[in-house]
Parts: structure tokens; C-alpha cells; sequence
């Protein structure tokens, strides 16, 4: 059973940065598609960012140009750098890991709370 363990939300001001880590659990880390959603109170859980186990990567368009989605497979860790945060950002973000007809699995979610 993989296992996802998230870190590094918090409190930012707007304009702000975080960056959020992802750590997993196994030894096919290089082969999992992994992937960051969010989930806003009231709102449907979205996908943020993604990343292939070819490194291809595809993105919401609210945050093009400012989320940055990257994988070290050295560390079995996924990382969503997060920058010029705004209030709209705020939500529970989950990571999600997927090996294609294997499993499809979640992280308990880290509070982002950008706020002044």
C-alpha cells in the first residue's frame, strides 16, 4: 500500500510563496503519476498540477505561470512551488498518486491559507 505523507502549507500573506512537498512510500516512485488538487470549502476537489512519470506536466489554468509542479525520484517526493499566492488559492491540497490499473491514492491534504 503506498502511503503519501504532505508538508509544508501554512499562513501566507498575498503575493506570497510556499512550497508544498509530497513524500511516498515504495519502490516505483519514478513510475507513479503524481498530482496536486485542491478543494476550497463548498467546492469540488480540482486538479492543480500534474506530472507524468515522463516529467510532462499539465496545469490548471488559474495557476499557469505561477505553480510550478516537479518530482525528485531520488526522494520519492512531488513538490508544487507556489508563487504570487492570492486569496483564491486557499483550500485543503492533496497529492494523488496513480500506477495505471494498480491503485489511484491520497494524502490527508495540507491547509493553504493565503490571507493579509
Amino acid at each position: 500500500q503506498v502511503q503519501l505523507v504532505e508538508s509544508g502549507g501554512g499562513l501566507v500573506q498575498p503575493g506570497g510563496f510556499l512550497r508544498l512537498s509530497c513524500e511516498a512510500s515504495g519502490g516505483l516512485f519514478s513510475r507513479y503519476a503524481m498530482g496536486w488538487y485542491r478543494q476550497a470549502p463548498g467546492k469540488q476537489r480540482e486538479l492543480v498540477a500534474a506530472i507524468t512519470s515522463g516529467h510532462s506536466t499539465n496545469y490548471a489554468d488559474s495557476v499557469k505561470g505561477r505553480f510550478t509542479i516537479s518530482r525528485d525520484n531520488a526522494k520519492n517526493t512531488v513538490y508544487l512551488q507556489m508563487n504570487s499566492l492570492k486569496p483564491e488559492d486557499t483550500a485543503v491540497y492533496y497529492c494523488n498518486a496513480k500506477l495505471a490499473g494498480i491503485f489511484d491514492t491520497w494524502g490527508q491534504g495540507t491547509q493553504v491559507t493565503v490571507s493579509s
